[in-house]
């Protein structure tokens, strides 16, 4: 049966190594692939015409302000990030401060770099699970994540992750601040 909901496997009995996980997107570079800190592998469905546009708009705002500012890497959702803590996710939106960038070797800049973004965005598409994605948030503030925003456009809201600190929800319409890891980033967002 073909469905537009994400598939979940359990390959906690496979154990698939960082190596074999990077070797398995490689082959099979036309799915969307991700493993979770549980060693579940998500295959995740093309996203629809809205969401490809709304992540493309957040991306070129967050490129806009980091080439004004020069403090950093953004990367798309193409990339996918080997979290300290377990499972190699790719947000659709990310930032790594430079200095956290350069301090990793050319093999692993070139391949799944093995860091948390400081900084990530999660536009939920009407294929995304909003639990799963949950999830997912709490697997960056583990790793190290030290800002997050997971933008709901279903619910009209988006909820802000932040280190050791209760999610904070907010209803769109609204102005998010990068607060001190973005410093003068200011993303508004509209009723969608």
């Amino acid at each position: 049966m073909i469905t537009s909901e994400s598939v979940i496997l359990n390959l906690k009995t496979v154990g698939l190594s960082d190596e074999q996980f990077y070797q398995l997107c490689e082959v099979n570079q036309n799915w969307q692939l991700e493993q979770t800190a549980k060693e579940e592998l998500v295959i995740k469905p093309p996203i629809g015409g809205l969401s490809g546009n709304r992540e493309a708009d957040l991306n070129a705002d967050l490129v806009i302000w980091n080439r004004q500012t020069q403090l950093g890497r953004v990367f798309s959702s193409s990339t996918i990030f080997r979290l300290p803590n377990g499972g190699s996710r790719s947000p659709d939106a990310a930032w790594v401060t430079h200095e956290r960038w350069e301090s990793l070797t050319p093999e692993e800049q070139e391949k799944f770099p093995p860091l948390c973004p400081d900084f990530v965005i999660e536009l939920r598409s009407r294929t995304d699970s909003l639990t799963q994605l949950q999830e997912k948030m709490q697997e960056y503030l583990n790793s190290g994540l030290r800002l997050g925003w997971l933008i709901n456009p279903q619910a009209q809201q988006v909820e802000i992750y932040r280190p050791n600190q209760t999610v904070e929800i907010v209803q769109l319409s609204a102005t998010l601040s990068g607060e001190d890891v973005l410093p003068g980033f200011v993303l508004d967002l509209p009723v969608f």
